[in-house]
């Protein structure tokens, strides 16, 4: 080990009991050794059983229809979510606006983001209601096993085919816990649009998919894909068919459509051989997965609430400045949600 290893080791340590999920960035994670002993395989098992635990305290707040269709697929698919007046409201918001956004690249797909902070929010109403929509919250914390505030932006998904290959098509588990995104989508979202998909019952863990997340754990930290090796686990069609689950369901959908989704899931994006551009409300929710309760929810504070975004990216805008780690939210300027990409 080098003399840097050894004053990191404590923080690598500490990110044992955390969300730290890369198996290249934290070498103990990504100990073949540790490993072979059965470190991921436990931090698997303990972060299922507390979401388990979690999500039976939060279960009052669904419907009964919600509840059981959630448990057998691993998300909820509500069309028609608002009511029309509201939906119309917020797409009216949403297109005749320009909005400070950031843009990052993965191949031919550009994803722009809108953060959406407290003052925005007091000037448009419409937006207001729908991020903070009762259903929506409930839906979003029991697929993240969390109680507590999600972060809500605008997002718009733009792609351009070309020769390059978009890592968010390859199908994958975001990390090795519940963790939540959910889309109320703005636009009708059709077959050749890129639609999300989806591998339904896929957020249990089997003894197959357990097998399976330790076998992966064994060599992603010196995988060729970056993703793989960062703990977001690339699955094969053939091993789907093994560990007993079915092919990913499109989900070509029409507008005011909310999909919420646990992401530990196997889920990504169906690739289009055409240019599309998908305007949606999003949100996202990950916590610690080794906490045993559902609130006391830090960022759920005054100043913080609301503003998780906000802050993350005045962070990086000063680690980039200061340390000259760069980031890859560009930042754009004032833009319509649904103008072409401009990066």
């Amino acid at each position: 080990m080098k003399f840097q290893d050894y004053l990191n080791l404590p923080f690598w340590l500490m990110n044992v009991a955390g969300t730290e999920k890369s198996l290249r960035k934290n070498p103990v994670l990504g100990s073949p050794f540790l490993n072979r002993l059965g470190l991921h395989r436990t931090r698997v098992k303990l972060a299922a059983k507390m979401a388990a635990t979690r999500r039976a305290r939060l279960a009052s707040s669904l419907s009964e229809t919600d509840r059981r269709s959630f448990d057998e697929n691993g998300y909820f698919l509500t069309r028609d979510f608002l009511p029309t007046d509201d939906f119309e409201a917020l797409r009216k918001a949403a297109f005749e606006q320009r909005f400070a956004a950031r843009e990052m690249r993965q191949g031919p797909t550009v994803t722009r983001m809108v953060p959406l902070p407290p003052a925005l929010l007091a000037r448009h109403p419409a937006i207001a209601r729908a991020l903070r929509n009762p259903r929506a919250l409930a839906q979003i914390r029991y697929a993240a096993s969390q109680g507590g505030e999600p972060i809500g932006f605008f997002q718009t998904v733009i792609g351009d085919p070309s020769k390059a290959v978009d890592p968010q098509t390859n199908i994958h588990s975001d990390t090795f816990h519940a963790t939540s995104k959910a889309w109320l989508f703005l636009q009708d979202v059709g077959e050749d649009d890129g639609p999300f998909c989806f591998v339904p019952g896929s957020h249990r863990l089997t003894p197959e998919r357990l097998d399976w997340q330790h076998a992966c754990s064994l060599s992603a930290a010196s995988d060729r894909d970056g993703h793989h090796a960062s703990g977001s686990f690339r699955v094969r069609p053939e091993d789907l068919a093994a560990l007993g689950l079915p092919a990913p369901v499109r989900m070509a959908v029409p507008a005011n459509t909310l999909i919420v989704a646990d992401t530990f899931a196997f889920h990504g994006r169906a690739p289009s051989l055409k240019p599309t551009l998908r305007c949606e409300l999003h949100w996202h929710m990950r916590r610690n997965p080794f906490r045993p309760w559902t609130g006391l929810d830090p960022k759920s504070l005054p100043g913080i609430r609301g503003r998780e975004l906000e802050l993350f990216m005045a962070l990086s805008d000063a680690k980039e400045t200061y340390l000259k780690k760069r980031h890859i939210w560009r930042p754009v300027g004032e833009v319509a949600i649904n103008a072409p990409a401009q990066i």
